[in-house]
């Protein structure tokens, strides 16, 4: 068998056949914005009924809703939750829609964190 003048796995310009890849700077993922969903005082709202709220449609359970509706009689305003513009345009609009259906005139509201 005649001798070749490289090895197999080498071709004639010394390279190994590889084909080498430039890695390209992966581009920075940003977190999109988050939005903090509050709930505001009234004087009509049932203090239960705001309990009610938090825990169906935040998943809080009994002791962190009643938390809330404290702060919220007692400063007029609490942060909820903080959710992606989505998430918080849902709650906002499912709080609002169930408040308005027991004819409560309960105010939540969503801003950019």
């Amino acid at each position: 068998m005649p001798h070749l003048p490289f090895q197999m796995s080498e071709k004639p310009d010394g390279t190994d056949g590889a084909a080498t890849i430039m890695a390209k700077p992966k581009p920075k993922t940003q977190r999109p914005p988050m939005y903090k969903v509050l709930i505001l005082n009234d004087d009509f709202t049932p203090m239960e009924f705001v309990v009610h709220i938090l825990e169906r449609f935040f998943g809080l359970n009994h002791a962190q809703a009643f938390e809330i509706m404290l702060t919220v009689h007692k400063k007029g305003l609490a942060v909820v939750a903080i959710f992606s513009f989505e998430v918080a345009e849902t709650k906002v609009a499912q709080v609002m829609d169930f408040a308005r259906r027991h004819q409560h005139p309960l105010q939540c509201t969503m801003e950019k964190e």
